[in-house]
C-alpha cells in the first residue's frame, strides 16, 4: 500500500536528504508533496526522475496526507502540528519542539521501535548528536547497563543547515585569499576554527545542545538514572559528526565483548584496527547510513569505563534517515 507523503522544509539540507532517502530505500510513496516557505515555493525538485514543484506550506497542505516529515525548525513544527494531526496524518518531526513532551514518542528505530505504537499523531526525531551516540552505545547497554556517559562532540556545520555549510566553504576561500571574514550563521569565524557553543547557554552553564543529549538519552533508553555530561563543539567539517565517548558500565566488560556486541548490532559498523590506521573519520563517513565505531579501549581512570570514537553522517542517520526509518515503522 503506497503512502501519501509530505516533506516540510523540502528545500533545506535535511529535506533534500529526506527526498533522496525515500527514493533510495524504495519507501512505498504513492504521492509526494514538497512543502516549504513562500520564498521557496515554485522551485522544482526531482523525485524518482520526476520533476515536482515545491508548494507553499499552508494549514490545508495535509489533506489526504498519511505521513508528514518535518524539517523546517521548531516554530514551524509547533504552528502546523495541529493541522497535520487534524488531517489524520502522522507528523515525524525533526525539530526539538516536541521531543520532551510526555505523550510524544522519541524514537531511534534500532533502539526503541516499540515506542512508535503509542503516538498520538506526532513522533519526534531525536537530536543528531544523541542519535549517533546512542546507536553506537546501545549494543554495549544491552550486555551491561550503562551508568554514566561523558561525551565530547565534534559537530559538522551541516548541523546548522545548508547556508552554514556554504558559509564554511566561503570562509575557507576568503581566509586563503586574505579576505575579511564576516560570520553570519555562527558567533565566530568557523573556517580553521572550533566553536564550543551550539544552541543557547543554560543556567547550569551547559548549552541546550549539551542538555538535549542528557534529556533525550534518558527518554530513549527508558532510564532516568543514567548520568550524562556532554561538551558540544562546532568544527569546520561539512558533513558527519564525530564524538569521543566514555561509558561506565555496571559490570566490567572486556574490549572483545564490546567489539563483538557492536559488530553484530544494526545500523553500526566497526572500524577498529588502530595498528592498520583503521578508525572512523568524518570525511569518509559522509553519505553513509551507518554509524561507525572505533578506537575502543579501556578508560584508564575508571574500573568499568570504556572509551569509544564514533562518527555518523548528521544529515542521514542524524536526521533524514532516522525520520524515514520511523516512517517505515509506521
Amino acid at each position: 500500500m503506497g503512502k501519501n507523503v509530505a516533506i516540510v522544509g523540502a528545500t533545506g539540507a535535511v529535506g533534500q536528504e529526506m527526498i533522496k532517502v525515500l527514493e533510495r530505500r524504495k519507501f512505498p510513496v504513492k504521492n509526494i508533496k514538497l512543502l516549504a516557505s513562500k520564498r521557496s515555493a515554485g522551485k522544482e525538485m526531482t523525485f524518482k526522475g520526476e520533476k515536482i514543484k515545491v508548494e507553499e506550506l499552508t494549514p490545508t497542505s495535509f489533506k489526504g496526507i498519511d505521513i508528514a516529515l518535518f524539517s523546517a525548525g521548531g516554530s514551524v513544527s509547533k504552528e502546523f502540528a495541529k493541522y497535520v494531526v487534524n488531517s489524520n496524518a502522522v507528523m515525524v518531526d525533526n525539530s526539538s519542539a516536541f521531543r520532551l513532551e510526555k505523550d510524544v514518542p522519541l524514537v531511534v528505530p534500532e533502539i526503541n521501535p516499540e515506542d512508535v505504537k503509542w503516538h498520538k499523531g506526532i513522533i519526534s526525531n531525536p537530536n543528531c548528536s544523541t542519535i549517533i551516540m546512542l546507536v553506537a552505545i546501545n549494543p554495549i547497554y544491552k550486555i551491561s547497563r550503562i551508568k554514566r556517559i561523558i561525551a565530547s562532540t565534534y559537530q559538522a556545520v551541516s548541523g546548522a543547515g545548508a547556508a552554514a555549510m556554504q558559509e564554511c566553504i566561503d570562509q575557507t576561500k576568503d581566509f586563503l585569499n586574505g579576505k575579511e571574514i564576516k560570520p553570519v550563521n555562527f558567533a565566530y569565524q568557523i573556517a580553521f576554527n572550533l566553536i564550543p557553543h551550539i544552541d543557547t547557554f543554560q543556567d547550569n552553564l551547559y548549552t541546550r545542545e549539551e542538555m538535549k543529549m542528557v534529556w533525550e538519552t534518558r527518554k530513549i533508553m527508558h532510564d532516568e538514572e543514567i548520568k550524562v555530561a556532554a561538551t558540544t563543539v562546532r568544527v569546520p567539517v561539512l558533513r558527519s559528526h564525530s564524538e569521543s565517548i566514555m561509558v561506565e558500565t555496571e559490570k566490567r566488560l572486556t574490549i572483545e565483548e564490546v567489539r563483538n556486541a557492536i559488530s553484530k548490532a544494526p545500523g553500526v559498523i566497526l572500524e577498529d584496527d588502530p595498528a592498520n590506521k583503521i578508525y572512523p573519520m568524518p570525511f569518509f563517513r559522509a553519505e553513509k547510513d551507518e554509524v561507525s565505531v572505533g578506537r575502543i579501549r579501556y578508560d584508564l581512570s575508571s574500573d568499568t569505563g570504556i572509551m569509544l570514537w564514533v562518527v555518523g553522517d548528521q544529515l542521514l542517520k542524524g536526521a533524514a534517515l532516522n525520520a524515514v526509518q520511523i516512517a517505515e515503522l509506521l
